[in-house]
């Protein structure tokens, strides 16, 4: 028992020492994607380190070594796949300390409260941020919002709000850094011609040769723009689908799968080429 009560006497120490100590730094203030509610770790040698969880996408050696020679931050990258992102924000958020997370998993993590918005207002960058984000707009004209549209996760309606504001607020979920396009993996040094209609997925040309992301969000939208592109239907909001348009879109993938359309699932980049 008496060990029991130093150990809880000791992380208690160490969790306040942690917190008294980040309030002298400037971690706290780095804001390039969703905040999740915890603190920096320091090390014996008195450096903050930042774990930095993302799908790897954008973790370059450049970014971690500038950020140790301007801000004298340490960053420590936790390269995840997208689903143990989503649940690691959700379940396990002390164990890092910022995220860079794909748009889709914001409508995940938030309702949970894990993740904690960002001032816009300490944004420096925030005014050039496109409006198709910050507005929902492009040119002053409205754009369509089916499947996980920028405006619709963008903000929220406080600090630790766990709520999504339908209008602009000074409290955003992310600030928008890579834009991403590896939901194709094309391969034009072996096709030899150029890939521009989404129903190429399903040309018997690449039987065998074809693959769709296995991440349920994304690559069911995929599929349903191949439906589309197919002129086998046309979906209201593909990303409110009914059980009808489900079936109908699962068939297309099962009769192209039974005549030997797709080789595997993919779940990153260098998998889908």
């Amino acid at each position: 028992m008496k060990d029991s009560q130093k150990n809880k006497q000791r992380i208690k120490k160490e969790t306040l020492s942690r917190r008294n100590l980040l309030k002298k730094t400037a971690a706290g203030t780095l804001g390039i994607a969703g905040f999740v509610k915890g603190f920096p770790y320091i090390h014996a040698s008195g450096h903050t380190t930042l774990r930095y969880m993302a799908t790897g996408v954008s973790q370059h050696s450049q970014i971690a070594a500038k950020a140790k020679e301007e801000l004298g931050i340490n960053i420590e990258y936790m390269t995840v796949t997208s689903d143990e992102e989503v649940k690691k924000a959700v379940t396990q958020p002390s164990s890092f300390d910022i995220m860079e997370p794909e748009l889709w998993m914001i409508k995940k993590i938030v309702p949970s409260g894990q993740m904690q918005a960002m001032d816009v207002n300490r944004l420096h960058n925030w005014d050039k941020v496109t409006t198709a984000w910050t507005k929902g707009e492009v040119n002053g004209e409205k754009i369509g919002e089916q499947g996980t549209a920028p405006i619709t996760v963008m903000y929220v309606t406080g600090k630790n709000s766990k709520r999504f504001s339908k209008t602009a607020t000074d409290w955003a979920t992310l600030m928008p850094t890579t834009y991403n396009a590896d939901t194709l993996g094309i391969r034009p040094d072996l096709i030899g011609r150029p890939i521009e209609h989404w129903h190429e997925l399903l040309n018997p040309e690449f039987a065998g040769k074809a693959s769709i992301l296995n991440i349920p969000s994304i690559g069911i939208m995929d599929a349903a723009m191949v439906v589309e592109s197919l002129g086998e239907y046309t979906y209201p909001d593909k990303g409110n689908m009914t059980k009808k348009e489900i079936d109908l879109t699962m068939a297309v993938l099962t009769k192209a799968k039974k005549r030997g359309q797709f080789r595997a699932f993919w779940k990153e980049f260098n998998e889908s080429v």
